[in-house]
């Protein structure tokens, strides 16, 4: 699954500054079922048109999700029309500044260690593999290799002769205590999201500028 955009996530935790709408998200993550607008109101003691208004915006925001229920014991107009309910989304959000993505380090080298564990294979080996075939599924569909790193918080710039500048590693931290381990992770996800846009996966170098990126885009 993709992450959110970076401005989304943004947005998503910035919400939950709102002291009225973390309520209700704690009091909707907290139940083991999910929660309707009348249930939500009363337990903040609040308008139902004020929950409604905040649990939709936590939905906009990606932190809940909607379902619809056939409310029981209700009868009379309107008591066979599926109820609005809320749960919590199934995807975590979080969010850093600068864009980072340690979760996706964390379960490259997860999968890494049972690829290895499983197979014999030496770690390294199987870090590189498991990192280019995760490139490969997440960037399939996308329009461009420059659209998916972007997405996946690169922040890629032109290099004026048709390449790409990495201007952010989203593995930052890792990278600066473990660069040779992490930065062959980065390079093989790489390559497998080039592969996955149509591009040759020779077209992910190493690349030495502080500050940017371990790896760069040649041109073609």
């Amino acid at each position: 699954m993709r992450r959110l955009p970076w401005v989304r996530r943004m947005a998503a935790v910035a919400s939950l500054g709102d002291g009225k709408r973390r309520q209700l998200f704690e009091l909707i993550a907290a139940s083991d079922n999910a929660i309707g607008r009348d249930e939500a109101a009363l337990a903040l003691g609040v308008p139902r048109s004020t929950a409604s208004f905040h649990l939709d915006k936590l939905v906009d925001d990606g932190l809940l999700a909607v379902e619809f229920q056939k409310a029981s014991g209700k009868t009379g107009p309107g008591s066979g029309r599926p109820a609005k309910m809320y749960r919590p989304a199934a995807s975590e959000v979080s969010a850093s500044v600068p864009d980072r993505n340690y979760d996706l380090a964390g379960e490259l080298l997860a999968a890494a260690i049972e690829h290895s564990t499983g197979t014999g294979l030496p770690v390294g080996d199987a870090l590189r593999e498991t990192s280019r075939q995760k490139g490969l599924q997440l960037a399939a569909g996308s329009a461009s290799l420059a659209e998916f790193i972007a997405g996946e918080g690169y922040q890629p710039e032109p290099d004026g002769s048709g390449g790409l500048i990495l201007r952010n590693c989203p593995f930052h931290r890792l990278a600066g205590g473990h660069p040779e381990v992490v930065c062959a992770m980065n390079g093989s996800f790489l390559q497998g999201a080039a592969a996955a846009c149509g591009e040759s996966e020779e077209r992910v170098a190493p690349n030495t500028v502080p500050g940017q990126c371990c790896a760069r885009i040649t041109p073609p």
